[in-house]
């Protein structure tokens, strides 16, 4: 067996390629198995590449099994996108075939037996190849032959003869509306700007040019000096012509009017681009290769979005010729869709940063030590860049003691998050006057009371609120610990002797009853006393119509906690939390540790 991994990007095929190869001539397989599983493999690498946007793992094999075969298998890590297959069409359509998807529809004609694996964490094509393909695919035979004439049908589509009748505009219409269609399905819900460059540029080579580059225009700051457009991917039908042309490309971005039309674009500024390196000169000739100078032709195309600019597409051809209306026209159509997604990656963008950033300001900066006490905590809002309902504090108010928070806000998102920012601080403000745990509950439920009053009055929905809030005064013996619980789940004890019980009663929501009078509890926390504070995206964590605390759930795994650490008992309840269903948490998942030392 033979393996590696590949980088998830333009490398990423050759090397495939050439990995094969290696493989197979150290095995002593026959050229057509070699041929047939360096194309396979190849097909397949771009289409992780492209579609997946990760490493991508490559393994072979030989099949013990008597008759065995050459087992290959393409896996990458993005279990969420699926490769695309293209099913064969039918007797006679002959256009469904010209577009796109030819990776596997190439492993259903070349291999006898593969499929799709998909995995939590990753999906793999595989495929497997006759070892010995002399006697069944003789060179000479009529079933190799017809076999070679599918395999290059799928290759080179545009060579095959059309159905007569079929006019060539209604060919050449119907073609480009498949790339854009097809240029929209891979570039919708791309949240990274440099993945959708990446993207147009494999789009565009070699349908409609020979070579694609998009700069992508820097946002600054307003009053500021524009900053120069970044040269964000570049991408060429011959692999060997990339680096080059990356190099003459980036001393003297394309400046365009505003407007997005596709223009002629003198090649000569970039002067020669040879397979050794760039080399200045006035002469107006494109791209070199190592044979010589080719006199080739290019389109720009501004990328505008909305009436803003967003970056610069560029194509050009080998041919000296120039591009026909219809390209550029088609090219203009390509452009508004790369335009519109880099705007929509753009904003995500934005909108996440925005959200990290009131996520930090809704937590705590620090967490605070307490004499005698092991903690922990673990905190994961649901989408991870989203502000959670979800939170939790532990801070000291002096004199001796210290205080702890977990809390629920009804909902999720920036309005759960606007509840959280002023909760916390309130819960700090009054801990630290030196009220009780009854009574900073009270007085925060009459706050969170008067605040759903004032968003019903604007029409906002009220929101409610779960806490579990304690106070922790160290003292020889231990830790003293008052606490209670305002509608949310009850915290656990973990005895040293492995008992576990509920430490606290279950009340009232905050926010719901305003009158409403609040209790506490207080016991002591002795050496190897464990108390587990969770939400409930823990204790209602599904799989399928099972819940995790169902039948005490919870009680049970922390059973098994006995002589862990704080943290060791942080980790292995989240790890009974996520592994309890196959799909991701729904919820946000909050859980704090306190454990007597």
């Amino acid at each position: 067996m033979a393996r590696t991994s590949l980088p998830g990007d333009a490398r990423a095929p050759s090397a495939a390629r050439r990995f094969v190869r290696s493989v197979l001539a150290g095995w002593n397989a026959h050229a057509m198995v070699t041929d047939d599983a360096t194309l396979l493999v190849s097909e397949l690498v771009t289409n992780a590449v492209v579609h997946a946007g990760t490493s991508v793992d490559l393994e072979c094999r030989l099949d013990p099994a008597p008759g065995g075969s050459l087992v290959v298998e393409v896996t990458d890590h993005h279990p969420a996108r699926e490769f695309r297959a293209c099913p064969r069409p039918a007797a006679g359509d002959r256009e469904g075939a010209a577009h796109g998807g030819q990776g596997l529809r190439l492993v259903a004609e070349l291999a006898e037996t593969w499929g799709t694996a998909y995995r939590r964490t990753d999906k793999t094509v595989w495929f497997h190849l006759p070892t010995s393909p002399a006697a069944e695919h003789s060179a000479l035979s009529e079933q190799a032959l017809l076999r070679d004439l599918r395999v290059a049908e799928i290759l080179a589509p545009g060579t095959r003869p059309e159905p007569a009748g079929r006019r060539a505009g209604d060919r050449s219409h119907h073609r480009a509306l498949s790339f854009l269609a097809e240029a929209s399905e891979l570039l919708a819900g791309q949240f990274d700007e440099d993945m959708v460059a990446s993207l147009a540029t494999q789009l565009a080579v070699p349908r409609l040019a020979d070579w694609c580059a998009v700069w992508l225009d820097v946002e600054g700051a307003p009053g500021t000096i524009r900053p120069v457009p970044r040269l964000a991917r570049v991408w060429h039908a011959r692999e060997n012509r990339i680096e080059p042309l990356r190099l003459a490309l980036q001393r003297t971005p394309p400046v365009l009017p505003a407007a997005g039309r596709a223009v002629p674009w003198p090649q000569s500024q970039y002067g020669r681009c040879r397979a050794d390196g760039p080399h200045t000169t006035h002469a107006p000739e494109g791209p070199h290769g190592p044979d010589g100078p080719v006199d080739g032709t290019a389109l720009a195309c501004r990328l505008v979005a909305g009436g803003r600019g967003i970056g610069t597409l560029l194509l050009g051809r080998s041919a000296p010729a120039a591009m026909a209306g219809d390209v550029a026209s088609l090219v203009e159509d390509f452009a508004r869709r790369v335009a519109q997604a880099l705007a929509s990656a753009r904003q995500y963008t934005r909108q996440a940063t925005i959200s990290r950033i009131l996520q930090r300001g809704l937590l705590p900066r620090g967490v605070a030590e307490i004499p005698g006490v092991d903690k922990a905590v673990v905190y994961e809002p649901r989408g991870d860049a989203s502000a959670g309902g979800d939170f939790y504090d532990v801070f000291g108010v002096g004199g001796g003691r210290w205080c702890f928070a977990l809390g629920d806000v009804c909902g999720s998102g920036p309005e759960a998050a606007v509840t959280t920012g002023f909760v916390r601080p309130w819960l700090r403000l009054l801990a630290k006057e030196g009220y009780g745990v009854a009574d900073v509950l009270d007085r925060l439920n009459r706050l969170v009371c008067e605040e759903a009053a004032e968003a019903a009055e604007s029409g906002a929905a009220p929101r409610f609120l779960s806490l579990l809030y304690g106070e922790l005064v160290p003292h020889g013996k231990g830790v003293r610990c008052t606490l209670a619980s305002a509608g949310h789940p009850l915290p656990l004890l973990l005895r040293p002797d492995g008992s576990v019980r509920s430490a606290a009663a279950p009340q009232t929501l905050l926010g719901v009853v305003e009158d409403v009078g609040y209790g506490s509890e207080t016991f002591d926390l002795t050496s190897g006393d464990t108390l587990l504070c969770v939400t409930d995206g823990v204790t209602e964590r599904k799989s399928g119509n099972r819940l995790f605390d169902d039948g005490d759930g919870l009680a049970a795994a922390l059973a098994g906690c006995t002589g862990l650490t704080a943290e060791g008992v942080a980790g292995r309840i989240r790890r009974a939390v996520h592994g309890f269903s196959r799909t991701p948490p729904d919820d946000d998942l909050a859980l704090l540790v306190l454990r007597a030392e």
